[in-house]
């Protein structure tokens, strides 16, 4: 019932600033009984026309005015961004940055943010963000969103609560929970191709291929480059045989999740290791390479594996 309400409700998007019409705002416990000191005073002021009891009333309704008046500028004008923080396994919360900022200017004390699974509290100085970070539980691979947050605030007097939503498209991917030990047969398919050939030492020179990030300086062929060829890198006998592939298919008998918790380690040990390694799922074959990035786009495509339409 409360997901079909909240369809309905009008929210910002991050990287918008929040305006007037997206905020909400009622009376806190407390500020429901500073409602009724305020009646019971001006009701007890018109039974025995005690003009001090009037001017009190009066002064106290001020006060609950400009307080309702405080609470919802707070949160006028604020603009949230989100993005995701680091690698994160599937079993692992995912952890997101939130940065919040004010369009006018203006300090913005005691704001507060809820998410799915976690909350954080952050004061908003005048020319500079105020950051914090949130978690989303996750149980399997694939792709996680922040999804709705949640701003609030009951400044200054707590009497009121203003809150206004907003709606983020920051996705963190979660990678296949990796496996304790990597024990991967060698690829029948590759195992032969990258054994290197017969008569080629580990030393013998065997030609050039483009340049991948990550490689050594020392293999680079800065021949080619000063000839504007572009950038090469030098190949031996010996690089062969130091490639590692991660296949799926050659882990049979385990099923898909158990297979890709595998080869989650593989990559994690290769990378480790600084091995040059490639990846080969049915339908995608990522080239033998090393270096973060390398890794990044491994894990990604184990994480994505049976995901993608």
């Amino acid at each position: 019932m409360k997901d079909w309400l909240l369809r309905f409700v009008r929210a910002a998007r991050a990287g918008e600033p929040v305006r007037g019409r997206q905020i909400y705002i009622l009376p806190t416990r407390y500020g429901l009984l500073f409602a009724v000191l305020v009646v019971a005073v001006f009701v007890g002021a018109m039974n025995y026309g005690n003009n001090l009891a009037f001017l009190l009333a009066f002064l106290l309704a001020a006060i609950g005015q400009i307080a309702m008046h405080q609470t919802w500028r707070n949160l006028r004008g604020l603009r949230l961004s989100a993005t995701p923080m680091g690698r994160v396994y599937a079993g692992e919360p995912a952890r997101f940055a939130v940065q919040l900022e004010a369009t006018d200017g203006r300090e913005r004390p005691a704001v507060q943010i809820d998410g799915v699974a976690g909350t954080a509290v952050v004061d908003c100085r005048p020319g500079s963000e105020a950051s914090g970070t949130l978690g989303v539980p996750t149980r399997s691979r694939g792709r996680t969103s922040l999804g709705r947050l949640t701003l609030s605030t009951r400044y200054p007097l707590g009497l009121l609560r203003a809150w206004s939503y907003v709606d983020t498209d920051a996705v963190a991917i979660v990678y296949p929970r990796p496996a304790a030990r990597c024990d991967i047969p060698a690829d029948p398919t590759y195992g032969g191709a990258e054994q290197g050939s017969l008569g080629v030492g580990a030393d013998d020179f065997v030609g050039l291929r483009g340049y991948r990030p990550g490689d050594a300086p020392s293999r680079l062929d800065w021949k080619t480059l000063a000839r504007e060829r572009g950038l090469h890198t030098r190949q031996f006998g010996g690089d062969r045989a130091d490639r590692l592939w991660l296949s799926f298919d050659a882990l049979a008998g385990l099923d898909a999740e158990q297979r890709l918790a595998m080869l989650c380690r593989g990559v994690l040990d290769a990378e480790r290791g600084a091995r040059h390694y490639g990846l080969r799922l049915p339908g995608e074959v990522i080239e033998p390479g090393n270096g973060a990035r390398h890794a990044e786009q491994c894990l990604i495509a184990l994480a994505l594996f049976g995901t993608r339409g």
